[in-house]
């Protein structure tokens, strides 16, 4: 399949005043064209930041992102005003993204109306009225305003926005998190809908490891800044390698009455990003660790055909 988005050593570090804070270092990955990639992890592992690298909301230390096979890094204020068309945004917080002082058809037109898409008013209201159509909003909230919806309403606005200029890519940043359970199902299942209608593709980041297994064709962990596994969501539910995924895994209930799984209680806090340590930085928390994981940080390597692993001892889990 055609790689979409190829990111290559991406760094991003925070100066501040206790030094440099290394919230995304040295990661690569690909995301194939009509597919979800899951980005998991704990809150402040870097994945938020990883996102809007990825989008250049946020500016890159170092590294490449080639989207369609081109460095946007690089680009100019007027090439990124292109690619905006093409790269979109679904936030976290369906209360803070969106302006109080607009209406619905106000937020959705933004886009539209800042590309200067249709001149025509009757066509520009005709597409707002399409955009809600597709995200499921009724027509009698054309003229609401953010204060008068709930949650998962202003989250479909949201999303009827980011799919306004008819993207390729979209990052979904824990798009769901803030909603209530069964929102977050209508939300998940309409976000697979509009893949399949409009052949998208996602980064979908979220800290809980059961929705991203509902949207995901793979899925990358991350810890403090670095991936530490990627492969197909399949892979990691059945046998993760990382004694982190394996945390992870373990802390998902079983929907079973009688069958309850190994519970793995990490010791130890999560170290700096100020002052990562030198060696493995998932070391200091791991039950197998061993003498090399304090002094060689691990490569992220490939055990199997798109499973990789950032673990010395991989092979034995």
């Amino acid at each position: 399949m055609e790689k979409l988005v190829q990111v290559k050593n991406l760094k991003k570090h925070f100066k501040t005043k206790n030094g440099l804070l290394h919230a995304v270092d040295d990661i690569s990955f690909d995301i194939l064209k009509g597919e979800t990639l899951g980005l998991v992890g704990e809150s402040g592992c870097g994945k938020s930041t990883t996102g809007r690298l990825l989008i250049r909301l946020l500016e890159a230390t170092e590294g490449e992102v080639v989207f369609k096979g081109d460095d946007i890094l690089a680009y100019s204020a007027k090439d990124m005003k292109n690619l905006r068309k093409n790269v979109q945004i679904v936030f976290q917080d369906p209360y803070s993204c969106l302006n109080p002082r607009w209406t619905v058809a106000d937020i959705i037109a933004e886009p539209l109306r800042v590309n200067k898409v249709y001149k025509n008013p009757r066509d520009l209201e005709a597409r707002i009225k399409e955009l809600m159509e597709i995200v499921g909003l009724a027509d009698r909230l054309y003229n609401a305003y953010p204060h008068e919806l709930d949650g998962g309403r202003r989250q479909r606005v949201g999303i009827a926005r980011a799919l306004a200029l008819n993207p390729e890519f979209i990052v979904m940043d824990e798009p769901v998190s803030a909603l209530d359970v069964c929102i977050q199902a209508q939300i998940l299942n309409l976000l697979k809908k509009l893949q399949n209608e409009l052949g998208l593709t996602y980064l979908f980041i979220a800290h809980n490891l059961s929705v991203v297994k509902h949207v995901s064709d793979r899925i990358a962990v991350m810890y403090l800044g670095k991936i530490v596994e990627l492969a197909p969501y399949k892979e990691i539910f059945k046998s993760p390698k990382h004694p982190y995924s394996q945390a992870l895994l373990s802390a998902i209930p079983v929907a079973k009455f009688g069958v309850e799984r190994e519970r793995i209680i990490l010791d130890g806090d999560v170290p700096s990003p100020i002052n990562p340590p030198d060696g493995c930085r998932f070391e200091a928390r791991c039950r197998h660790r061993q003498e090399i994981c304090k002094v060689k940080s691990p490569d992220l390597r490939e055990m199997k055909d798109g499973h990789f692993v950032a673990c010395h001892f991989a092979e034995k889990f």
